[in-house]
């Protein structure tokens, strides 16, 4: 069975961390690019970080730009988000997404968050 997992959500105080992990089953995430998204309650999903499957090159919003960082291990066919300095804006189910396309990252981005097929995603919670 073809599937992403999300994991590593969790509350946690403003200007904390997390990391989380999209683990997957079924397929190799070496040759996917693999995209972060986010929906708070009441908003659309937005995309936060996606890395292409060919050069690794990233791509983030501005929104998260210099706390977010995505990273993929394929020896363990998971990509992570490590998010910093968390704000209390950052709240949201965050999900991951796959695609096979090895487009520019941007419009992996777009793409990914156009055509996700979603899974239950991970709550994030930045609160005091």
């Amino acid at each position: 069975q073809v599937q992403l997992v999300e994991s590593g959500g969790g509350l946690v105080q403003p200007g904390g961390s997390l990391r989380l992990s999209c683990a997957a089953s079924g397929f190799t995430l070496d040759y996917y690019a693999i995209g972060w998204f986010r929906q708070a309650p009441g908003k659309e999903r937005e995309g936060v970080s996606c890395i292409s499957s060919s050069d690794g090159s990233t791509y983030y919003a501005d929104s998260v730009k210099g706390r977010f960082t995505i990273s993929r291990d394929n020896a363990k066919n998971t990509v992570y988000l490590q998010m910093n300095s968390l704000k209390p804006e950052d709240t949201a189910v965050y999900y991951c997404e796959a695609n096979p396309r090895d487009w520019p990252v941007h419009t992996m981005c777009v793409i990914m968050g156009l055509t996700g097929s979603w899974g239950k995603g991970t709550q994030v919670t930045v609160s005091s």
